[in-house]
């Protein structure tokens, strides 16, 4: 009964527009520490250049506070699941000023979207807007970024830049997978900006692509960890990495 609820389009909408409304609350009302923001700064003019916003999964909730949607500034648009939770999400993302792409990776023999998606995506990166993604999303491992956003990097020619935020005022679900974060107003915060990372020539190698995804996934923990200590608050660890990425790390270290 709660999954065909959730499947209905208006419940769908009423449930993404509340939510939307007190991510809105609660970055209004917390006292923000700004860290690097001067690196995000030149991609808010109009000519600002093509952009990959990257944020972990688990603090999805607050990634508007990461952008600027002023007038002028180039249209974000967040990459979001096929899923009935990514209806809510997509709702959500519409009520703090971001437009959505739907679409996700196939599952066995069921496709779900995400060739379409990426090539959305690099249209409107191509048309001078940006995209957000979820790099471990959006069913984990956590803190582990796969390689859709390297490929669409390469595809687009597009820097990747990590995003993160914390909070001091927080419910942390540490029995879902991405350790999801419920931020919860009144209370201080960090909103932190990584450096650009450039991304792979177009004929990269498979080792130019790893490493690539290793130097974001790196600078994403990096951020991630400064957020929570100005915040002052225990740290989200990552999950541990497959062994593949294991495999390529130790490749990569030789």
């Amino acid at each position: 009964m709660a999954k065909k609820l959730l499947g209905n389009s208006v419940v769908q909408y009423l449930i993404g527009r509340a939510i939307g409304g007190y991510m809105l609350l609660v970055g209004a009302t917390t006292r923000w520490t700004r860290v690097n923001r001067e690196a995000v700064e030149p991609f808010w003019r109009p000519d600002g250049g093509k952009l990959i916003g990257c944020i972990w999964h688990g603090r999805f909730a607050l990634v508007h506070k990461m952008w600027s949607f002023k007038r002028g500034v180039p249209k974000a648009k967040m990459l979001i699941s096929q899923s009935r939770e990514g209806g809510i999400v997509a709702h959500t993302s519409r009520t703090v000023g971001a437009e959505v792409i739907r679409g996700s990776a196939a599952k066995g023999e069921k496709r779900k979207g995400g060739v379409e998606a990426m090539r959305a995506m690099a249209r409107h990166i191509d048309g001078g807007g940006v995209i957000c993604m979820t790099p471990d999303g959006p069913r984990g491992p956590r803190m582990r970024v796969k390689r859709g956003p390297i490929q669409l990097a390469k595809l687009a020619g597009a820097p990747l830049l990590a995003v993160t935020w914390a909070t001091s005022n927080r419910i942390v679900f540490h029995k879902s997978w991405d350790r999801f974060i419920l931020p919860l107003p009144f209370g201080r915060g960090a909103l932190v900006w990584g450096d650009p990372i450039p991304p792979p020539p177009m004929d990269a190698s498979d080792e130019q692509i790893e490493a690539a995804r290793l130097r974001l996934e790196n600078e994403m923990n990096r951020i991630a960890a400064e957020a929570d200590r100005i915040a002052g608050v225990a740290p989200i660890l990552p999950a541990e990495p497959p062994a593949a990425a294991l495999a390529a790390e130790e490749s990569l270290a030789k």
